[in-house]
């Protein structure tokens, strides 16, 4: 027997609340529509589903199995209805997300290119910014996350981090440079040289910290605002440029070396509001930062 869906949602409404008449305000249906409705459905099963009386409306024996089978029916279909919600969010949706511009032009392209091979209907923002402007939007909810350097764990922090990979801070030199085949170089030898940094940036003030831990002085007397800005002053032979290796393009024009003693690095993570659900398509992309971490 095939029975009206519309019917055994009323059907529900009605023992759900023990009334007609808070039925019919829950199903937006009036009194005398929600009474026909389930005239209709006893008519087609022909059994009685609800003992009537001037006071409450209670359930026959036939009427709460009919309730047990259809809440088993509606919480299926609840499954099936957000399963198939969730694929075709894949297929037609939006993702938008921050990320720091020293990922942002090295190791984004190539995902966000895979990505757009698998989800072509899918439409992408991405808004490049440094760690604050990062942390700011997602604060917002501007961005669905953003993808930075990761924060330290702290139970009251309205931030979460998921780590990606490891980011090493190295020191780049043109090729041909004295300390060009270093393999991995101190923070003190690299104070007797002229550095070229980014200026204004979380990446420079950890820079100086490690420095002041040392007793060093650090000639950051040159600093620039983009990653290849500082690239093109190196390849120039103005100074020695220290960077994270992340943002270092491959050119036969450049070396570089791990910095050592100390040895310093930063935590490339996806960072979101605590507790915020992610859509599918941001699921779905984060699953895939993965291969942020390269080979």
């Amino acid at each position: 027997m095939r029975l009206n869906f519309n019917l055994l949602s009323t059907f529900l409404a009605v023992a759900e609340n023990s009334s007609f008449r808070a039925a019919s305000a829950q199903v937006h249906l009036s009194l005398p529509a929600v009474s026909m409705q389930i005239k209709q459905l006893e008519e087609r099963l022909g059994v009685t589903l609800f003992h009537r009386t001037t006071r409450k409306v209670g359930l026959t024996p036939e009427g709460e199995q009919l309730m047990i089978s259809a809440r088993k029916a509606m919480a299926e279909l609840d499954v099936a209805f957000e399963r198939i919600q969730r694929v075709a969010d894949l297929h037609q949706g939006n993702l938008s997300f921050a990320c720091v511009p020293t990922v942002a032009g090295t190791r984004l392209p190539a995902l966000l290119t895979r990505f757009a091979h698998e989800f072509p209907r899918i439409t992408v923002k991405v808004r490049e910014v440094a760690q604050p402007g990062l942390l700011a939007a997602v604060r917002k909810r501007e961005v669905d996350f953003g993808i930075g350097v990761g924060l330290q764990a702290d139970p009251a922090s309205e931030f979460e981090s998921q780590a990606l990979f490891d980011d090493d801070y190295v020191a780049v030199f043109p090729a041909g440079h004295p300390f060009s085949d270093k393999r991995a170089i101190s923070l003190r030898e690299l104070s007797r040289t002229r550095l070229l940094a980014l200026g204004a940036s979380q990446f420079r003030q950890h820079l100086l910290d490690a420095a002041q831990h040392e007793k060093l002085a650090l000639d950051l007397s040159y600093e620039f605002t983009h990653v290849n800005t500082v690239i093109a002053m190196i390849e120039a032979g103005l100074g020695i440029g220290i960077l994270p290796a992340v943002a270092i393009p491959q050119r036969a024009s450049l070396r570089m070396s791990r910095v050592i003693r100390p040895s310093m690095k930063r935590t490339i993570a996806i960072i979101r509001i605590k507790g915020h659900s992610l859509s599918p398509a941001a699921l779905q992309f984060v699953d895939m930062c993965g291969a942020l971490a390269g080979p």
